[in-house]
């Protein structure tokens, strides 16, 4: 502590407060969004992300489902897909494709054989919103910011529930992240 007040008395405590500040550009809703968008795809910070969540799982572990008949692994990534791929297009004032209402078909479209094709178009949607959300105008984002934002809250949801699943089915890593 007697360093860090000796160190601030020799920079001067005003210049060392008007460096932060430099440094630091203000929030804006852009920054905001892309940031949580962030973490919860594929940037580790408070919680493990989705992409490190599906990291290394097989396919075999992805069709695992625990035996209160929860969804599995796989389920919830193409479920995160379908969501994830359905907002992006509307997003980007494409078709969102066809959908009957029935959430329960977002989870039972998965197979172990479309466990990496899964895998890779969450990958590319992802990349996709990234790219969105940093190339939208401030009134795009306006518009859209709750949608982006519960978006990135119902990840973070599934995530927590992939990595509840493997912990149970005993395939997670917890050097990863969770223990």
């Amino acid at each position: 502590m007697y360093r860090l007040i000796l160190l601030l008395s020799c920079l001067g405590f005003q210049q060392a407060i008007a460096q932060v500040k430099e440094t630091k550009a203000p929030a804006t809703l852009k920054s905001v969004l892309l940031a949580q968008f962030k973490t919860t795809w594929n940037q580790q910070e408070w919680f493990v992300p989705v992409a490190k969540a599906i990291e290394g799982i097989t396919a075999e572990q992805a069709s695992w489902k625990p035996s209160d008949s929860s969804h599995s692994v796989g389920e919830l990534a193409y479920h995160l897909l379908f969501w994830n791929k359905r907002l992006l297009n509307d997003f980007n004032g494409k078709d969102k494709g066809t959908f009957s209402g029935n959430n329960n078909e977002t989870f039972d479209a998965f197979t172990e054989a479309s466990w990496n094709a899964t895998v890779e178009q969450l990958s590319q949607v992802m990349e996709g919103w990234e790219k969105a959300i940093a190339a939208a105008d401030d009134a795009k984002l306006q518009e859209w910011y709750g949608n982006i934002a519960n978006m990135n809250v119902h990840n973070a949801y599934h995530t927590g529930q992939i990595l509840y699943i493997r912990k149970q089915a005993g395939n997670w890593n917890a050097e990863k992240g969770v223990k």
